[in-house]
Order: C-alpha cells, then structure tokens, then sequence
C-alpha cells in the first residue's frame, strides 16, 4: 500500500475514533482499574515531591550539576529571559550570597571565553534540579564515592 493512502487511513481512523468519544461523553471518562478501591477526589495530591530548602545536600559523584537548594516552579526560563541568573551572575551572586555561576558557563563551545552566559548553557534546569525529599523509586544499594582531596 502507498504511503500516502495508509496516512490517510490512520488519520481518518483517528477522526472516527474523536467522533465516536464526543458523541458519547462516558467513554471519554477514565474509568477506575479497581472497583473496590476508594479513591477520595476531594483533596488534592500530596506533594510527592516536597523541596528540601536552605540546606545543600551533597554531591552522589564527581562531576554532578549542583542540586538547586530552593523552590524553582514559578521561576521563567525561557530564550530572552532567565530568572536564575537575576542572583547566580557574578555581577549579583556575591550580594545575593547565592552560588556563582562557574566559569565554564561563559565560555562556546570551541572554548572562547564571553562576558555573557553562554546560550549552551542558558536552560539550567537542562542539569540542575531542585533537591527534593523523594524517595527512591527502585530500592538499591547505592552509596556515593568519598570524597577526594
């Protein structure tokens, strides 16, 4: 079959499938796995992930991005606009006491130094993330290396 006439039937399949949904409003519903189990729609989800702050937990291994030791959700990171650099930039860091940002962020990639972050390295939350209190999702036997002097 051509490729065309097997994309035209995928799509037309999809069509009737959204078809078939709105004109019955219980099947767009998600139905509960187990009947028996009770599940309370009143209350919102706890926060699974609850931000530990103000304490700088340690690095599992060399070379880790640093953990964000605060709450990050409402912060804008975006092409033209990057909230984390309003107190990690060196201009601001030292009197926002906050951690500067390490030299190799303003450096390209062929190694040229800049007076601007670099926009390779402008999306932080690409290697950083916030330090939360989760447990872990696999039980395992992990234990980060001693430090090295």
């Amino acid at each position: 079959m051509n490729t065309w006439i097997k994309t035209l039937l995928t799509t037309g399949m999809l069509f009737l499938a959204a078809a078939v949904i709105s004109s019955d409003p219980s099947l767009a519903q998600v139905k509960q796995l187990d009947p028996a189990a009770k599940v309370d729609q009143t209350n919102p989800a706890p926060d699974l992930h609850a931000t530990v702050e103000n304490q700088r937990l340690g690095r599992a291994y060399r070379q880790q991005p640093p953990l964000i030791p605060h709450r990050i959700e409402k912060y804008e990171i975006d092409l033209r606009v990057n909230q984390c650099l309003r107190c990690h930039d060196w201009p601001y860091s030292s009197q926002e006491r906050a951690t500067k940002i390490s030299e190799t962020h303003y450096m390209d990639r062929e190694g040229k130094k800049l007076d601007k972050v670099s926009r390779t390295r402008w999306f932080c939350t690409q290697c950083h993330v916030p330090q939360t209190d989760a447990r872990p999702l696999v039980r395992n036997q992990f234990t980060p290396d001693a430090p090295t002097n």
